[in-house]
C-alpha cells in the first residue's frame, strides 16, 4: 500500500540552513540621496504582508514539506493536524486567504472540513490534496465548493501555481464584491441626491401653485379660501379611501387648481353679484376648458390636468364639458365633486347663508349615483363630522398652511 506522503522524498527546504521564517524579513535598501553624503544612507523597507495559508494534514512530515514549499513562495503558513483543529483555528478569528487540506483524515475528513468551512467562511478558497486517484472523489470535492484538487505526488511549482490561481480567483471575487458595494453606495447616494433635488423642486412648484390660487381668490372674492378648503377636504377623503400618497399628491394639485380657468373669464361675468344669463352661464362653463389649456402646458402638473378638466362632470353623465359618465370621470375628479359640494353648502354666499354640515351630508347622500360616485359617498358618510369642522377652522384662521408635496406624509 502506498504511503499517503509518497512523492515528497526528494524535496528539501530551500534557503540557508534549511530554515524557514514565518515572519516577514526586513530589507535594507540603499537610499540614492543618502549615498551622496558622508553618512550611510539606508532606508528600512517592510515588505507587504504575505498571504496566509492554513495547511491541514494529519501527518506532520507532510505538513512540514508542504509548508516549506509555500514559505519558499513567500507565503505565511499555519499548520493544523486535523479537521477539528483547523475549524478551531478558523473559529478563533485568525484570518487566512487559502486553506490546503488533505482528504483522508481521522475524526473529520477533508470533505467534512470543506462543507463546514464553506458554511462559516464562504470566501475562503479551499484546495484539496490527496493521493486517492479517483475522479469521483475530485468531483465530490468540487461540488462541495473546493476551488481545485491536487493529486500526490506533485512538484513544488505545481503546488505554487495552484495556490496562485486560487488566490487570484479570491482577489478578483473580493474586488468585484467591493466594486458592487461601492457602486450600490454610489447609486444610493445619487438617488438620494436626486430625490432631494426633486423634493426641493416640488416645494418650489407648490409655492407657485399657492400663488396662482391666491391670485384667483383676489379676482373672485366670493370664493376666498375655497381652493384651500376644498383641497383639504379632497385629501381627507382620499386618505380615508386608502389611496397611495403619490396619487393623493396629484389629486391635491388638481383640486387646488380646479378653478384656475376662471382667470380667463371676463370680470363682468366672474364678479357679477346677481344671477347669470344663459349666455353668461355658457361662458362661465368654459373655465374647465381654459383651465385644461393652462395646466397642460406645465410638465409637473400633467397628471393633474384631467381633474381640472373634469371637475364639473357628474356620475350619471349630465355634467360638463364632456358629459363623462361613471368611471370615465377621473377618480380625483369624483372625489373632488363631493368635497366641492360640501364646501359650497357650508359657506356663506351672496345669495344664501351657509347651511349646517348635516344638510350637506343629506344632500350628498341624496345625489349618490346621480351627481356622485356611490362608493366614494359611502366613504364620506363614514367619516366623523369633526374632520371637516377642524379643517375649516384651521384654514379660515390662517393656521392651516397647506404643503402639497407632503400631503400624504
Amino acid at each position: 500500500m502506498r504511503h499517503k506522503g509518497a512523492g515528497f522524498c526528494n524535496i528539501t527546504p530551500p534557503g540557508p540552513h534549511g530554515v524557514f521564517s514565518l515572519t516577514p524579513q526586513l530589507l535594507w535598501l540603499p537610499n540614492e540621496k543618502s549615498c551622496k553624503s558622508e553618512k550611510l544612507g539606508y532606508t528600512l523597507v517592510t515588505p507587504m504582508p504575505a498571504e496566509r495559508i492554513l495547511v491541514v494534514d494529519d501527518e506532520e512530515a507532510i505538513r512540514e514539506i508542504v509548508s516549506s514549499m509555500l514559505v519558499s513562495g513567500n507565503y505565511q503558513c499555519r499548520q493544523a493536524s486535523s479537521g477539528l483543529e483547523a475549524l478551531a483555528i478558523l473559529n478563533s478569528g485568525e484570518e487566512f486567504e487559502l486553506m490546503l487540506s488533505d482528504l483522508m483524515m481521522a475524526e473529520l475528513d477533508g470533505i467534512g472540513l470543506l462543507e463546514r468551512t464553506k458554511e462559516r467562511f464562504p470566501d475562503l478558497p479551499v484546495v484539496m490534496v490527496t493521493a486517492v486517484h479517483d475522479i469521483s472523489v475530485a468531483l465530490a470535492a468540487i461540488r462541495n465548493g473546493a476551488y481545485d484538487y491536487l493529486l500526490k505526488p506533485f512538484e513544488r511549482e505545481q503546488l505554487l501555481a495552484t495556490v496562485r490561481r486560487a488566490l487570484e480567483n479570491r482577489r478578483l471575487k473580493m474586488e468585484n464584491r467591493a466594486y458592487q458595494t461601492n457602486l450600490e453606495s454610489l447609486v444610493a447616494a445619487r438617488t438620494e441626491q436626486l430625490r432631494k433635488t426633486m423634493s426641493d423642486l416640488e416645494r418650489s412648484y407648490d409655492v407657485t401653485l399657492e400663488a396662482l390660487g391666491d391670485a384667483l381668490d383676489l379676482r373672485d372674492a366670493e370664493t376666498e379660501g375655497h381652493s384651500k378648503r376644498v383641497t383639504a377636504y379632497t385629501i381627507a377623503i382620499a386618505r380615508a379611501m386608502g389611496l397611495p400618497k403619490e396619487e393623493i399628491s396629484v389629486i391635491a394639485r388638481g383640486a387646488f387648481l380646479h378653478d384656475i380657468g376662471k382667470m380667463a373669464i371676463p370680470d363682468h361675468i366672474l364678479r357679477k353679484p346677481g344671477k347669470l344669463t344663459y349666455e353668461e352661464m355658457l361662458t362661465m362653463r368654459e373655465h374647465c376648458y381654459h383651465g385644461y389649456q393652462i395646466v397642460k402646458k406645465i410638465p409637473f402638473l400633467i397628471e393633474a390636468v384631467d381633474i381640472v378638466y373634469s371637475h364639473q362632470e357628474k356620475f350619471d353623465g349630465t355634467g360638463y364639458p364632456r358629459g363623462l359618465r361613471g368611471t370615465e370621470i377621473p377618480l380625483g375628479a369624483r372625489i373632488f365633486s363631493i368635497a366641492d359640494t360640501l364646501d359650497a353648502m357650508t359657506c356663506d354666499r351672496p345669495y344664501r347663508k351657509a347651511q349646517p354640515l348635516d344638510a350637506a351630508r343629506v344632500e350628498i347622500k341624496r345625489c349618490s349615483g346621480s351627481q356622485f360616485d356611490p362608493e366614494i359617498v359611502e366613504v364620506f358618510l363614514r367619516m366623523p363630522d369633526n374632520i371637516w369642522e377642524d379643517l375649516r377652522r384651521e384654514i379660515n384662521d390662517q393656521i392651516y398652511r397647506f404643503t402639497y408635496s407632503a400631503v400624504a406624509k
